[in-house]
């Protein structure tokens, strides 16, 4: 029953005026940010490739003209600075945080940019995770940015709650591999976004294949691809799929990884900038 109603609501229909309306979770971003749009990277399930696909997409949009920048929402596991060679730490005065930059201007927040002890274990319960990922929307001075991925970490427990609630999430991108697992792993996600009412945009595919070098000639290392199959089954407009590329691998452990060169998520970026500015 609502305080402003006399009578028992629980009769009613959707449409009384007396019902109290639902109130937006989402928090207010610092009074310095102004983000056009947020992209979360997710999974159901750990080791797929969410930073790998986080990193290459702020790359290919920065390269577009983009003002891009990376909300790294892994807590335990950053892995984001590593991949950009980010060393420094970041800064905050009375006004906020402000947000550390790669070489080529992608913002980058992480709890790995806070840290004296890169390597020191962040044991933290669930709650104050998740409050430290909102703290990076609500205080960190982000200032003018076109895209921002949100790199998330496995499942869908408290964290990708927390964002989905909190930030105006525009869209998701999936991050799968080839096993068979692929489908549950698709589907979690996917029942997680029709809850939150955020859709998904598109189903990317990671380990797809290996390249060799000599003949050129592909081999599904870890069986056949399902992303095609996947993305039919549950109405995803848009896939992709990323090699089993030892380039990669080299360009992250030097820290830069905004030389690696690769065409496999341009057709990603081209959709997303289509389809986030219609």
């Amino acid at each position: 029953m609502s305080e402003n109603c006399n009578h028992d609501c629980s009769s009613c229909s959707s449409e009384c005026s007396s019902r109290t309306q639902p109130q937006s979770l989402q928090a207010q971003p610092h009074e310095g940010t102004h983000v056009k749009h947020v992209i979360a990277v997710v999974s159901g399930k750990g080791g797929v490739g969410k930073s790998l696909v986080t990193s290459l997409m702020a790359v290919q949009m920065q390269r577009r003209g983009f003002k891009t920048a990376i909300l790294d929402a892994d807590i335990t596991g950053p892995s984001i600075p590593k991949a950009f060679g980010l060393t420094e730490r970041a800064t905050g005065d009375a006004n906020g945080i402000f947000p550390v930059e790669t070489k080529s201007g992608i913002k980058v927040m992480s709890m790995n940019v806070l840290l004296e002890d890169t390597t020191a274990p962040v044991v933290w319960r669930g709650p104050v995770i998740s409050g430290a990922v909102k703290q990076f929307w609500t205080d960190v001075v982000w200032g003018d940015i076109d895209y921002m991925f949100v790199d998330m970490p496995p499942g869908t427990g408290d964290v990708p709650l927390t964002v989905f609630q909190s930030l105006p999430v525009d869209g998701i991108l999936i991050v799968t591999s080839p096993q068979e697992l692929v489908s549950m792993i698709v589907e979690k996600a996917l029942k997680m976004s029709e809850i939150m009412h955020i859709p998904v945009l598109g189903l990317i595919e990671n380990m797809s294949y290996f390249e060799c070098p000599d003949c050129h000639s592909r081999h599904e290392i870890y069986g056949p691809s399902h992303v095609e199959e996947s993305a039919a089954k549950y109405e995803i407009p848009h896939t992709a799929k990323l090699p089993i590329d030892p380039e990669f691998a080299m360009h992250c452990d030097k820290g830069d990884i905004e030389s690696y060169v690769s065409d496999s998520l341009t057709d990603t970026a081209t959709y997303l900038e289509g389809v986030l500015n219609k």
